[in-house]
């Protein structure tokens, strides 16, 4: 186990955590992240009044990723060090204000910077997802993971829901207003309700940043998710950049849906989300490996629907039911299997695991917004499925690695 403290006070195990405290988590990691993905569904009206190709649109969701991706990498770990009762409120406040800034862009560069600083920001969600881990009791944090983690995904994706009805209302402008006071109304919320934090790291700044790289160097099993939650997060970003496109018929397609609409498939993906915290529960009871390896054969079997879905609307719904059940599984699985690795240093373990589970899904956009313009939604859905088979090819190395090292561990000592 790496030794990622110098000067710290290790952070309580937990013993036992309210439902409603795991509630309140699951909704603001649900709403914190959502403010990156509420334009998704509305790519189309933005192409539009900008007067922009699709590629260059579907960089209004790059920028934000490129910016979660940095908030990740500076301002997480600082969950280690800071009271997280004060910093994720301000966090989210400040997730008001770029998001009010986009709002009033007059143009297109200006949406793209204002969208980069709602990214940074939205990282708040990466803090309280191990905020609810630290409260939680041993036995039961699988189960608390893995419903915060079902809040944040199921706020991905019903921000194209809701974003899609408010866009129907008064068009992509508004969705960011209302998201901007939603923020301002949740960051008091918190700071009113949530209990007093823990003791905390005393290690400089500089030094709690560079204990991320001594964590990755020396846990094997943090590499191993990081390089999952990769592929895993560049399947979810390809998927739902351009399956926009598809249902506004972009490129001719069958499908010439609003962006009300558009935005309600959301609901399907939100429903296939809900099931995470069963995965939650096998991982509390040590099926681990049987919750990953499952969660990478859901996600090829989600994307052979989605790739029928060109013609046919009924499998669009069955692949993203399909689609997203696998998706959060992955993530679960694998949040699990690095929050058991240094208890004291939850926040720095997420960054690590983070920065990659989102370069991943600024991978998955651009990739997404080329295959696209090149060659339609067979082309999208062949690089998810391709993005699967590598993944769950790679799971199976790790696992053998993993139980190698395992077996030839001196007895006592405790591995990855």
């Amino acid at each position: 186990m790496a030794s990622t403290d110098t000067a710290t006070t290790v952070e309580p195990t937990g013993h036992g955590i309210s439902r409603g405290l795991v509630a309140l988590f699951a909704l603001t990691a649900g709403v914190t992240v959502s403010a990156i993905y509420c334009l998704q569904p509305l790519l189309e009206d933005i192409r539009t009044d900008f007067d922009i190709s699709s590629s260059t649109t579907s960089l209004v969701v790059t920028a934000p990723q490129l910016g979660y991706a940095l908030g990740l990498l500076l301002l997480v770990p600082l969950g280690d060090r800071l009271n997280r009762r004060v910093f994720a409120p301000l966090l989210m406040l400040a997730s008001a204000v770029a998001l009010f800034l986009s709002g009033i862009s007059p143009g297109f560069p200006m949406l793209l910077v204002a969208s980069f600083a709602v990214g940074v920001f939205a990282a708040t969600a990466q803090v309280v997802v191990p905020w609810s881990s630290s409260l939680a009791a041993p036995a039961e944090r699988g189960r608390v993971v893995g419903t915060v983690m079902s809040g944040l995904l199921i706020g991905i994706l019903l921000a194209r829901v809701v974003s899609g009805l408010i866009a129907g209302l008064g068009g992509w402008r508004l969705v960011l207003f209302v998201a901007s006071g939603l923020m301002v109304a949740l960051a008091v919320l918190v700071f009113a309700t949530t209990p007093a934090d823990g003791p905390r790291s005393t290690q400089p700044y500089g030094r709690l940043l560079l204990s991320v790289a001594t964590l990755v160097r020396e846990e094997a099993v943090l590499r191993h998710r990081m390089a999952l939650g990769f592929l895993t997060m560049f399947g979810f970003s390809a998927m739902w950049t351009s399956v926009a496109f598809l249902l506004a018929g972009s490129r001719g397609e069958d499908y010439h849906f609003s962006e009300t609409v558009i935005g309600l498939f959301g609901l399907a993906g939100a429903a296939g989300a809900a099931g995470a915290p069963l995965v939650g529960r096998l991982a509390d009871r040590g099926r681990s490996r049987l919750a990953t390896t499952s969660a990478w054969i859901v996600i090829i079997v989600g994307w052979v629907f989605l790739g029928w879905s060109g013609v046919s609307l009924i499998a669009l719904v069955i692949g993203l039911l399909v689609f997203d059940l696998g998706i959060q599984a992955s993530q679960l699985s694998n949040q699990t299997a690095i929050y058991a690795l240094a208890p004291d240093a939850r926040s720095r373990v997420t960054t690590a695991y983070m920065v990659t589970y989102f370069l991943g899904a600024v991978a998955g956009s651009v990739c997404s917004g080329v295959a696209y313009e090149a060659g339609g939604w067979l082309a999208v859905c062949g690089i998810g499925v391709a993005a699967a088979v590598v993944g769950i090819s790679l799971w199976g190395l790790f696992d053998h690695l993993e139980r190698r090292t395992a077996a030839v561990a001196p007895e006592g000592v405790v591995t990855g």
